[in-house]
């Protein structure tokens, strides 16, 4: 895990030298709590190199990405949530609602979701 120039709280997370509640780490992506959940299960997986958003991630990015995503469906599994279902939301820039400029997909499950706008 290389430190870039714009560091961020979710990198300092994957390198552990802040405390969070992580559910999985390898040396691509790092899972953990949200801790402010909007849902009984609130995890964010993000990627250990720092990608601002998905509006910047490039071609190379592509395995990461794809990734995050099975990251996703392995911890939705563990978690008890796959099979009543669960949803994925990756939130870009400020106007889609990002507040961490750091990728992320947030997995939200454990109850009935309401419908998306």
């Amino acid at each position: 895990m290389g430190r870039m120039s714009q560091d961020t709280i979710f990198a300092k997370i994957a390198r552990r030298e802040i405390p969070a509640q992580i559910v999985y780490q390898d040396e691509d992506v790092t899972a953990f709590r949200d801790v402010a959940p909007a849902a009984p299960v609130h995890i964010l997986v993000v990627p250990n190199k720092i990608i601002r958003s998905l509006d910047e991630a490039e071609p190379g990015d592509e395995r990461l990405l794809g990734k995050m995503l099975l990251t996703a469906q392995k911890i939705a599994r563990e978690q008890g949530i796959a099979k009543d279902g669960y949803r994925l939301v990756i939130n870009t820039n400020a106007d889609g609602g990002q507040t961490v400029f750091h990728l992320h997909v947030h997995i939200l499950g454990g109850q009935r979701l309401g419908r998306m706008a």
